[in-house]
């Protein structure tokens, strides 16, 4: 395979008839979610979407997503998922940025897209999923999903290379600006194969999805699944645990990728004996490392499940696992490197280091990013030439080459499997009166991963009142962003030069 979009031709030919998607009372097929992606495409074509324009696409884990993220490459086009908590300010931010020519969204976030939608130019096609708003959305080039879908689907011809932008993520850096990391086709696809094989998925694995296809994590798993002509389940979410262990059970479900987050909910269900997880043959984990003790349960979460520790970016997809033969004798370990990729831990000097040293973390291979979207200098900062990555996590290798992670260069803080930028939610809490200063990191917790803590210098006369600067953080920050704890401080910890001294809030 040279392009992406050669995953589902392969698939609508070789399982034509085979369940693709389920995704609510929706049931399709390979063929038909060819002809759905198909038909897509030539609409957006007809409404002057080109190959090699972007597609941002804003909606939950639903049929009509993959359909729009297919469609896009079918039509040569890079789709660009991005999160439904988007609030408006940052999702001008990625149409702006990315230049999209289309957006797909829907009808329910109508307030929020149709806000940022006015705001930018170039968009020539809004496909709004459910009713639309005419009040709202007077002006812009709106047309319903179903009338979107009628077009006849006409071929699209095979469009670039396997080096050409194939998807654009977006991820927030050190900075809190959201960067937009490409993705070429070899990245998507070499990906894709490896992580397929090393799960060993097959045409009769049923794979249940409740991760956000705005992230990599979620957004790799049906294209895993039709890569092998498995069945992708998709929910919104793991908001009711027992709703999720309903749907397992009722489609046999045999994948189970999670965040720990997830885990740890499942192992504190009083009813979880009531649902058969005996079909579970694998289950996932690619976010903040899990705990020994949740490590331990895994086996009663999950009797008959393998379970693959795994480690990546958004910048490298994946870059290692741990076959599940090793996991007893090295827990806290994500493994050997993903084939045709290496890495390796090496010191500020960059000089590599001996196994059990810990130094900053270097992957090279094709499943290295291409850039970030629009940002010579940052990807100068951390790509050394091509196919190289400086990750910025701290990690060491034992002396078998196993791969573990210590901890982070910078401080982005992991939390309910987000990646949460300080610098932002510093930024909601100077913007609320009677802040002085703030400062973030994160801690540990046993049920988030990381919890968001928030040291604050009130101005003279304001009140220390916890409860009040979290509901002002929520009006300004999607909700896994706002702190969980505020500490009010009289001054914050300083170097003699002035700078911020995070390390003594921790």
């Amino acid at each position: 395979m040279t392009l992406t979009r050669e995953i589902l031709d392969s698939a609508a030919a070789r399982w034509p008839d085979a369940v693709a998607v389920v995704a609510g009372g929706s049931r399709v097929t390979f063929a038909q979610l060819l002809g759905h992606a198909s038909a897509l495409a030539s609409s957006l074509r007809a409404r002057g979407v080109a190959p090699g324009d972007r597609v941002v696409v804003l909606a939950d884990n639903l049929l009509e997503t993959v359909v729009a993220i297919q469609a896009a490459f079918q039509l040569g086009a890079v789709p660009a998922p991005v999160s439904t908590l988007t609030r408006e300010d940052k999702l001008v931010h990625y149409l702006k940025d990315s230049g999209a020519t289309a957006l797909v969204a829907e009808a329910r976030l109508t307030p929020a897209w149709s806000a940022a939608a006015a705001k930018v130019t170039g968009l020539r096609a809004i496909v709004v999923v459910g009713a639309i708003d005419a009040a709202r959305t007077q002006g812009l080039p709106v047309v319903p999903y179903a009338e979107a879908l009628a077009s006849p689907a006409a071929p699209q011809p095979a469009q670039g290379t396997a080096e050409d932008l194939a998807l654009l993520i977006y991820t927030s850096g050190t900075t809190g600006e959201p960067k937009g990391v490409m993705l070429s086709h070899r990245n998507v696809l070499h990906a894709t194969g490896a992580i397929a094989r090393y799960l060993e998925l097959t045409a009769d694995d049923v794979v249940l999805c409740a991760l956000p296809m705005a992230f990599s994590y979620g957004c790799f798993q049906p294209l895993q699944a039709f890569h092998a002509g498995a069945r992708i389940v998709l929910e919104k979410g793991f908001t009711y645990p027992t709703k999720v262990l309903e749907l397992m059970v009722k489609e046999g479900v045999t994948g189970f990728p999670a965040v720990p987050t997830v885990y740890t909910l499942l192992s504190e269900l009083k009813n979880l004996g009531d649902f058969d997880r005996s079909k579970v043959r694998y289950c996932t984990n690619a976010a903040a490392a899990l705990s020994p003790t949740l490590i331990a349960r895994m086996g009663e979460l999950f009797p008959k499940a393998s379970f693959f520790s795994m480690y990546g970016q958004t910048e490298c997809i994946r870059t290692s696992y741990l076959p599940p033969g090793r996991l007893k004798d090295k827990p806290g370990s994500v493994g050997v490197s993903l084939e045709g990729c290496s890495f390796w831990v090496e010191n500020e000097a960059g000089q590599r280091l001996p196994a059990g040293q810990v130094g900053q973390l270097v992957v090279q291979g094709p499943t290295v990013m291409k850039g970030y979207l629009n940002r010579p200098d940052a990807t100068a900062e951390k790509l050394r030439g091509e196919g190289t990555l400086l990750t910025g996590d701290l990690a060491k290798l034992d002396e078998e080459g196993f791969l573990t992670i210590v901890g982070r260069m910078d401080d982005i803080i992991k939390s309910k499997g987000e990646k949460v930028a300080p610098k932002e939610v510093e930024h909601a809490l100077m913007a609320a009166d009677g802040v002085l200063e703030a400062a973030v990191i994160g801690v540990p917790d046993p049920l988030l991963g990381q919890a968001i803590k928030a040291f604050v210098v009130l101005k003279a006369g304001a009140v220390a009142d916890e409860k009040h600067y979290q509901k002002e953080c929520q009006k300004r920050l999607e909700s896994f962003m706002v702190p969980k704890y505020i500490v009010f401080v009289p001054e914050l910890p300083k170097t003699a030069s002035g700078k911020l001294k995070k390390s003594d809030l921790r």
